[in-house]
């Protein structure tokens, strides 16, 4: 028996059924207040909704540590919830610079609280 399965690439693609932001479309994402740790760096935390799975995690820790002056990215992942995303830069990001990484990944950040 040969199946026929079609497949697609590129974000979006897949239907709004799959619940995967990196491979269906996205629902959300926010920040929280920057806190300074040893070293200098800065760590500001973001709420993330739609993610649901290890792409999605990498997806946006990808375009987070392309971003200059990231250092680390930590996603606490909530599948179908709301993940949070903690951000170590060596000063605090633009909120619209972050807001367009996310948004590279399929993904927007939620306002702030």
């Amino acid at each position: 028996m040969i199946q026929s399965i079609e497949l697609t690439t590129g974000r979006g693609a897949a239907p709004a059924s799959s619940g995967c932001a990196c491979c269906g479309p996205a629902t959300a994402a926010a920040p929280a207040p920057a806190a300074a740790t040893a070293g200098g760096a800065v760590s500001s935390t973001y709420a993330v909704t739609g993610m649901t799975c290890g792409h999605c995690v990498g997806a946006v820790r990808d375009e987070l540590t392309g971003l200059a002056d990231v250092h680390d990215v930590q996603v606490d992942l909530v599948p179908g919830g709301t993940s949070t995303v903690t951000v170590t830069a060596g000063r605090v990001l633009d909120r619209a610079v972050v807001a367009a990484a996310v948004g590279e990944a399929g993904y927007r950040l939620l306002p702030p609280a």
